[in-house]
């Protein structure tokens, strides 16, 4: 498991982390986005003054061949070797596909992850997930490899609209789900719309040690890993959907209805209690959009979770909750049964 690295000192730690991982040149990977409102944190950093600056396009339709290509084709190009070093800073875009860059470039160079967005903090640039997009389906092709570091400065987060900052609260509320009574009730009571970031960094750095905790359990997803895809199942297939029919959705706000979908299968198919399902799916309600999918749209979004890559045979695989913190993994409920809970996406 990589290091995760609490920060309130973004230079001291860059610093150390750097000086802990030889390097014979440093390469830096920003989008678009983050090298206009992200960069100008780092711009000054001293151990950065001579390191090659990589740009990609921003946003999730991005994260694709033709972006990864383009970092190859830098670190080609200003001589990159087997010893240099990829910081990718940047969202959950960034640092999957920076991620994947540098594991495949000349079989793998180190890279540090500077996640800017609550999503990646939380999520994408923890557990050594790396990829993207492929003919429409999400993080398709990638690999597993872990980061050198990464360094977790909540100072970015001012850089956040409401949308992405409730976008990676999705996660954090999985994360709750998953871990224990306590922890569910206290996101429920907290502002993401209005947050306190003070007190948000505390909750981030809970919400890591979930991950971590499960992560480091099963670092390739045969078993209790398969507890973070709780919402995502129905949310990656929402995400895709939206795309292909023009109302692109954030992935953490996908995976927000997912998450009321795969809590009502929960419902029916393993007991999850209804008064708690009811109090999560009325905050996720009053926090982010629905989306404009129809019972006409159903057999594209069940054609979508037929490619999950936690499929087993031709059955559409879930994890599901018997209670808070009692997983219930690899569950195949029935087509009518998945239809049912998209109804209650779109109706309840």
């Amino acid at each position: 498991m990589n290091k995760v690295i609490l920060s309130t000192s973004l230079y001291e730690d860059l610093a150390i982390t750097m000086s802990e991982c030889s390097h014979d040149h440093t390469f830096v990977l920003t989008d678009s986005t983050t090298n206009e409102l992200c960069w100008p944190l780092l711009h000054d950093f001293m151990g950065l003054r001579s390191a090659t600056h990589v740009t990609i396009p921003a946003t999730d339709t991005h994260k694709n061949l033709d972006s990864l290509s383009h970092v190859w084709e830098e670190l080609v190009a200003h001589g990159a070797t087997r010893h240099s070093c990829l910081i990718c800073l940047g969202g959950g875009m960034v640092t999957d596909l920076g991620g994947f860059a540098a594991s495949t470039f000349k079989r793998g160079i180190n890279y540090i992850n500077i996640p800017t967005t609550l999503l990646s903090m939380v999520d994408a640039s923890v557990g050594g997930k790396t990829g993207v997009n492929f003919k429409g389906l999400k993080n398709e092709i990638g690999v597993f490899s872990e980061p050198h570091a990464t360094i977790i400065h909540t100072a970015f987060l001012n850089t956040l609209d409401s949308g992405n900052m409730r976008s990676g609260y999705a996660e954090m509320l999985k994360h709750g789900l998953i871990s224990d009574n306590e922890t569910w009730s206290a996101l429920l009571q907290f502002d993401i719309i209005s947050p306190d970031l003070q007190q948000l960094q505390t909750i981030v750095g809970q919400s890591v040690e979930v991950k971590k905790r499960i992560v480091e359990q099963d670092p390739h997803e045969h078993g209790i890993r398969k507890a973070l895809n709780l919402g995502h199942t129905i949310g990656h297939a929402l995400e895709s959907w939206a795309l292909r029919n023009g109302h692109p959705t954030l992935h953490g706000h996908a995976v927000a209805l997912g998450l009321i979908g795969e809590l009502y299968l929960s419902s029916v198919v393993t007991g999850f209690p209804t008064q708690k399902m009811r109090a999560t799916v009325s905050y996720i309600h009053e926090t982010y959009e629905r989306l404009p999918f129809t019972c006409d749209d159903y057999p594209t979004l069940l054609e979508l979770m037929s490619h999950d890559k936690k499929n087993i045979g031709t059955n559409i695989n879930f994890t599901l909750l018997a209670d808070i913190g009692e997983l219930r993994l690899n569950q195949t409920p029935s087509i009518q049964l998945i239809e049912e809970a998209l109804d209650f996406i779109r109706e309840g």
